[in-house]
């Protein structure tokens, strides 16, 4: 039956996979047939973080109505090689998540000490 994605809603989904990308940088960007639905995959986050280890957060919306089945395959995932020094991914706003992962902006403005 699938489910009808609404335009104007943000919708939040995740990947099947877990990825771990140890000395690599992760990009993930939709597929050209379903952006040619009017389905957008990303909004913002195309890029993970070096050593980021979990599953990906899609912020998907829609132009028109759209229907979505599980187990589509909309997105995919690049990894690039790093050349010289790198600083891994520290932070744990997200890292080993095991599941879909609302905004933890709040995080960036807390002061150390609390």
């Amino acid at each position: 039956e699938g489910l009808v994605l609404e335009p104007g809603k943000l919708y939040l989904g995740r990947t099947v996979e877990y990825t771990k990308t140890d000395a690599l940088v992760p990009m993930l960007e939709g597929r050209s047939s379903i952006g040619r639905l009017g389905l957008f995959i990303h909004i913002t986050a195309g890029f993970g973080d070096v050593g980021f280890n979990g599953y990906w957060t899609l912020e998907i919306s829609c132009i028109h109505p759209v229907r979505i089945y599980p187990g589509i395959e909309i997105c995919q995932i690049f990894y690039h090689l790093i050349e010289g020094n790198y600083d891994r991914y520290s932070s744990d706003k997200y890292q080993n998540n095991k599941g879909i992962q609302p905004s933890m902006l709040y995080k960036e403005f807390q002061s150390s000490g609390e």
